[in-house]
């Protein structure tokens, strides 16, 4: 049988295919953020975790270093001047830089006019001599008479006065020949000390004295010394008997040498103290020379890490360890800094792993890849 329609039914047959549509895609449109939502819980168990350099705590040998610089000087300095005065110089037996021996003569002053002396007073005690001997005699026949009775008091005692007198003379006299002979030997001028020659400031007939500039200057046995300015803040740090390595000017190759001395007082004006420090090897420096020191004030084996995994939170000193992946900030105690290296006192134990650089984005909890360095 043939079915129809109306009008209106195929309207009513049309609203309710339409209903069907929206109703499935509002349905889908519910679905969708669900699944949304799902889909990041699911990756968030392969999020990557950052890769952070790490490296131990080790062990080493740390040490603490003071750097100063100035001018090589002599340790000391021995003035030699005459010792007599007013005679000629007759020659000049050292130079500068001559290597002497104490007694070796240096120089020779003229000794005409002091023979000249010691020949009149020879003459004299001669004479002094006899005459004192005549004395001798005439007091002993007056003492011989007075002990008789045949001579009165007053002539014994005048001849005792004679003879004493005579005997005066001649004292005096030998006295004087004894200064000129002294004179005589000091007109050698010799090294008082070992040591090497700095300075000579005599001319052959120039007058000798010892007012003035002295004849010759010696470096006593050549000992040089650097005099190194410290700074204030290091100088108590610095104590005798420190070594010290020198480096000199131009090309010349580092030396040795050993803190002989920390002068008490610091420049009031510079804020600088003074160690002096002598040279091993004084034959390969010169006087006046300027150097730079490297003095060794502590050494020492501890735990260190790198200077870069140091940081600071506050008035704290701290490093970032790691333990399981998990960072954690701690706190440590620093001690000497050694180049690129810092010593820890307290606060790690050898073998911790800690970031290596205190400045990577992490922070205290972070979980990171450890990328573990090698340690120098």
């Amino acid at each position: 049988m043939r079915m129809t329609f109306k009008p209106g039914t195929r309207f009513v047959v049309s609203s309710l295919l339409v209903t069907t549509v929206l109703a499935t895609a509002a349905l889908d449109l519910a679905l969708r953020p669900a699944a949304a939502q799902t889909a990041p819980a699911a990756q968030g168990s392969d999020i990557a975790l950052p890769a952070i350099t790490v490296t131990n705590v080790v062990t080493r040998k740390v040490e603490d270093h003071v750097l100063a610089s100035g001018l090589i000087s002599p340790v000391e300095q021995v003035a030699v001047v005459p010792l007599i005065e007013g005679q000629p110089i007759e020659t000049l037996e050292a130079d500068v830089g001559d290597t002497v021996k104490a007694g070796q003569i240096l120089a020779k002053l003229s000794t005409a006019t002091l023979t000249l002396q010691q020949s009149q007073l020879k003459a004299s005690l001669a004479s002094a001599q006899s005459t004192a001997a005549e004395a001798q005699r005439t007091a002993d026949r007056t003492a011989a008479l007075f002990a008789q009775g045949s001579a009165p008091s007053a002539t014994n005692d005048q001849a005792q006065s004679a003879l004493i007198a005579a005997k005066a003379q001649v004292a005096a006299v030998q006295a004087q020949l004894d200064t000129v002979a002294l004179q005589i030997s000091r007109a050698q001028v010799v090294a008082p000390v070992d040591g090497v020659i700095s300075a000579r400031n005599g001319q052959i007939g120039a007058i000798a004295s010892a007012a003035g500039q002295p004849m010759f200057v010696l470096i006593r046995d050549g000992a040089l010394e650097l005099r190194a300015d410290v700074a204030e803040a290091d100088l108590p740090r610095v104590k005798e008997g420190q070594t010290a390595t020198i480096r000199l000017a131009a090309d010349l190759p580092p030396q040795t040498g050993k803190i002989r001395l920390v002068e008490p007082t610091v420049d009031v004006t510079t804020r600088l103290g003074r160690a002096r420090i002598a040279l091993d090897h004084p034959d390969q420096a010169r006087a006046g020379m300027y150097a730079e020191a490297d003095i060794l004030v502590t050494a020492r084996t501890g735990l260190a890490v790198p200077v870069t995994a140091v940081g600071s939170e506050g008035s704290e000193t701290t490093v970032m360890t790691v333990k399981d992946g998990t960072v954690h900030r701690t706190k440590v105690t620093t001690g000497i800094r050694d180049g690129g290296w810092v010593e820890i006192t307290s606060g790690l134990a050898e073998g911790d792993q800690i970031v290596a650089k205190a400045g990577a984005f992490v922070a205290d909890g972070d979980k990171i890849k450890p990328v573990s360095t090698a340690t120098n």
